[in-house]
This record gives C-alpha cells, structure tokens and sequence, in this order.
C-alpha cells in the first residue's frame, strides 16, 4: 500500500482522536443501548464524512474562492481554538460534554458538529485533498473513518461489559484518557498556528520577491 496514503489514514486519526471522543460521549454511549448508539454513530460518520469529502475535493478553494479567506486564517484559528480546549482538558479533564438529548436523527447531527466536523479534522481533509488525487484522498478518509468507528462501538461495547463491575475503571479511563490527549490536542493546536503563520510569511515573501 502506498504510504502516502498511509500517511493520510494516520493523520486524519490522530486528529479525529477517537479516544478523546469516546471519553467525551461517556455519557451518550452509557444512555443508549448498542443497537441505537450504533445508528447514532454510522448517520454521525455518515455526515462527517460527506463534509470531509467535500473539503478534500474542494481544498483551499473552499476558503479562497468561496469564503473569500485564507486556507492559513483557517488554520490558525482552528490552532487557537484546539489551545483552549486542551487548556480546559487539562485543567478539568475530559468531562467538557454533559450530555446529548433528542431523537437519534437529532443526536447524530449534533455528534457530527462539533465534535466530528472540527478545524483538525477539516484542515487534515484539505491536506489530504493536496497530497493525494481525488479517489485516494477519499479513499483514506474513509479508512480511517471506519477504523474510528469501529473503534469507538468496540469501546461502547466494553464500557457496557466494565460498568456493571466496577465504574471506578471507566472514571479512571476518562480520566487518563483526557489529559494525555489534551497534551496530543495541545500540540497539534501548536503546530496548526505555526503552519498558518509559515505559510503567510512564506505567501508573503514570494508575492514581495514576486
């Protein structure tokens, strides 16, 4: 396989941190039973992965053509705002999300935004969609779409199996899983605002000597 397009599944991941998101959906995965959170999560992913499908084809033009903003603005922004909340992850952990409510149609669109459809996820589709051609980019946002998925009902599937045991691991779980995360998040936030930045200076440096 190639491995740019490994590079590609990795990358997605890691900023669609499914980790993270299983320690933010606690509560929903532990209210609804699996046949139902199952649903809730393939119409999420389903909406996730239409919008990032479209910013992988589309790329920068989204934001020059369309918006009228640079791709860079974007990233520095998403930088910013992954800072605060890896702030707040540190500080208080990862119980930021109390809790979704309303019927399954409902639940999976407020799962898909914010929690799928954020400025990682979005900035690592138009990478992708720069890096690769069209049917490949697709295809590694898929993978790794599915894996994140997968994932997260096999993570559903043990907090049901654990929490009739002993709670105590869950919290824990929540708890690690949150702060070492945070970290993970704090870093990529960092990196997102310094390629931001880079790219200006360098966009302006070319048009200068230009």
């Amino acid at each position: 396989m190639d491995e740019t397009f490994l590079d590609a599944v990795v990358l997605m991941a890691v900023l669609f941190n499914p980790f993270l998101m299983s320690a933010y959906l606690h509560e929903v995965m532990t209210s609804l039973t699996l046949r139902v959170f199952t649903g809730v999560l393939l119409r999420a992913f389903m909406i996730s992965g239409a919008a990032f499908f479209l910013f992988a084809l589309c790329g920068e033009r989204f934001f020059s053509d369309l918006l009228q903003v640079r791709f860079e603005a974007f990233q520095v922004f998403g930088g910013v705002l992954f800072l605060v909340i890896a702030l707040k992850s540190i500080t208080s952990g990862a119980m930021l999300i109390v809790s979704l409510r309303g019927t399954p149609g409902h639940m999976a669109g407020a799962l898909a935004m914010p929690f799928m459809i954020g400025p990682g996820t979005v900035s690592a589709s138009v990478i992708i969609g720069n890096r690769l051609p069209p049917a490949m980019a697709c295809g590694a946002i898929a993978t790794s779409l599915a894996l994140s998925c997968v994932f997260l009902l096999l993570t559903k599937a043990v907090f049901d199996a654990v929490r009739k045991r002993n709670e105590q691991i869950i919290e824990r779980y929540l708890e690690i899983t949150g702060r070492v995360a945070a970290l993970l998040i704090g870093t990529i936030a960092v990196d997102m605002i310094m390629r931001g930045v880079g790219s200006w200076i360098a966009e302006i440096s070319t048009g200068g000597a230009a």
